[in-house]
């Protein structure tokens, strides 16, 4: 698991370069109204980077159901959309239950874009990474026992965190993605899926990758850097 709690630093601006996003031109579409659904480029993915904590809505319109917190753990709730009606974002949410979405109002996110995208397949225990829907390299990776095993669903990197130690690597990729079969890990009171370093070896994940962890996924530490420009809401798509 991630060794979230709040005391532990997140990547602030001696992080990575691209940490809060990419920015892209974002328009509506013509000759609609101008709060109809934003487009992206072919490949992209819309992200909603929230403002302050917002109301969460079953429906565009509906009756608030909750909340959704402005800050995660310290850092910016940045959020994939997944789909749009006038006014109004429908955004996948970082906290339990795996797969929670929420309508929130398009006036209370700044919109942005990725071209990242990350699959992680657990059947051949490898993770690879996408920009613009091209591969750009795949490589094994240590994911969960049978016993602690990675949830399969559509997830989303949340942010990056300084490492608990050296042997998570350099940093750790928090995700939107939390364990099923733990519910409380090392008294953090939450077992949130990471991405990290080999912790261990890689000789561990070998050469074909391996079922190795709680649930995160380990990497190569060489692997692992090159993730570093990956943005905060980047979706991560887990599949068996």
């Amino acid at each position: 698991m991630a060794a979230v709690t709040a005391g532990l630093l997140v990547w602030a601006a001696g992080g990575p370069p691209a940490a809060h996003g990419h920015p892209r031109t974002i328009q509506a579409v013509s000759g609609e109204p101008e709060q109809t659904t934003p487009v992206v480029s072919t490949g992209a993915t819309l992200l909603a980077a929230l403002r302050a904590t917002t109301g969460r809505y079953a429906s565009p319109g509906g009756a608030r159901t909750g909340w959704i917190p402005a800050k995660w753990y310290g850092a910016q709730s940045v959020l994939p959309v997944i789909g749009s009606s006038p006014g109004w974002v429908h955004v996948r949410l970082a906290q339990r239950p795996n797969g929670s979405t929420a309508w929130i109002p398009d006036s209370k996110v700044e919109l942005r874009s990725t071209s990242y995208r990350i699959v992680v397949d657990l059947a051949t225990t490898h993770l690879t990474l996408y920009f613009d829907d091209k591969q750009l390299f795949s490589t094994p990776a240590g994911v969960g026992t049978v016993s602690d095993p990675t949830p399969e669903g559509q997830y989303f990197v949340a942010f990056f965190e300084a490492p608990p130690t050296p042997a998570y690597g350099a940093f750790v990729i928090v995700t939107s993605a939390h364990s099923e079969a733990i519910s409380d890990w090392e008294g953090t009171g939450d077992a949130i899926i990471g991405i990290h370093g080999p912790l261990g070896g890689e000789y561990l994940i070998g050469k074909n990758g391996a079922n190795i962890s709680h649930g995160c996924i380990r990497l190569p530490e060489a692997d692992l850097l090159r993730l570093r420009l990956v943005p905060p809401g980047t979706p991560i798509d887990i599949t068996g």
